[in-house]
């Protein structure tokens, strides 16, 4: 498959036939109207910037892909605002969000990866291996997904996607170590991000964070308040939030053992406590995935 330019004249993927939304697009972007309508509700986003830079809106979060570095968002992010620069270009790898997230290797690194990933989509590239590693796979990827007439099109291309995604990890590895890094050396709100990023899974209360930089909660509020926007609570529930979805995608996880994962005391309150995130319980919710 070539690359392709896509412009505002395409019909939008939602109007098609689900069957016909195909699972990988790769496609050169210089306009914003050069982005398939609604892209950002049904594909996770790769973007490979070669000139100029695009800002936009993340989390209510301003913030900036410039030449060289690469970009993530997952499908329904909270994204707005987009804007290119006169001489941008990128190439870009859409990934069908079900496609993505039923092949996401099971390894314990994969939840971590996806929650720093949500929290900082640009990634700074470190040498030409990485900037043409990540571009042949965009390829290798599109070129599997276009071989429909191989016998084992469907294996071939779930092989293929799960090595992608590995590659993805390994590159972008040294980025989330050094992030991680900022515990020890960071604003106090670069730790507590970082804190709340590793000890979100169990630990729910400011107050557990707070402890462990010295300060009281609500003075951790007001600096999280004051640096986001967002109080610390507030991002200890989008993170706890954000864990708990992909556990529940996860089917080899029972509900139970998910409550016992994050160290609830009973199923029973781990299931108010998802119905408060959620909006539904974690059966309802796994109902829908159906």
């Amino acid at each position: 498959m070539s690359n392709i330019t896509y412009t505002s004249r395409r019909p939008p993927y939602n109007a098609m036939p689900q069957e016909a939304q195909p699972k990988v697009i790769l496609l050169v972007i210089s306009d914003k109207d050069d982005f398939p309508s609604h892209f950002e509700r049904l594909y996770h986003t790769h973007l490979f910037c070669h000139r100029g830079s695009i800002r936009f809106m993340f989390n209510d979060q301003l913030m900036e892909c410039e030449r060289g570095q690469f970009l993530f968002w997952f499908a329904e992010s909270r994204l707005s605002g987009l804007q290119l620069s006169k001489s941008f270009k990128a190439t870009v790898l859409l990934v069908e969000k079900d496609f993505l997230n039923n092949n996401m290797p099971d390894q314990g690194w994969s939840i971590n990866a996806l929650l720093h990933s949500r929290v900082y989509p640009v990634k700074t590239l470190h040498g030409k291996n990485d900037r043409q590693k990540i571009l042949s796979n965009f390829k290798w990827l599109s070129d599997r997904a276009s071989e429909t007439d191989h016998r084992f099109y469907d294996e071939a291309l779930n092989l293929q996607m799960q090595l992608f995604i590995l590659d993805m990890w390994h590159i972008f590895a040294n980025e989330y170590e050094r992030r991680k890094h900022t515990l020890q050396t960071g604003t106090l709100y670069e730790r507590f991000m970082q804190l709340v990023q590793e000890y979100c899974l169990t630990e729910r209360e400011v107050g557990f964070y707070s402890d462990q930089l010295n300060i009281t909660s609500k003075y951790l509020n007001q600096i999280c308040k004051k640096a986001s926007g967002v109080t610390a609570s507030e991002w200890i529930q989008r993170f706890a939030r954000e864990r708990i979805l992909l556990l529940l995608q996860n089917r080899n996880l029972t509900i139970s053992g998910i409550a016992d994962e994050m160290e609830f005391s009973s199923r029973s309150f781990f299931t108010r406590y998802v119905k408060k995130l959620l909006g539904a319980t974690p059966s309802e919710y796994r109902s829908r995935l159906d």
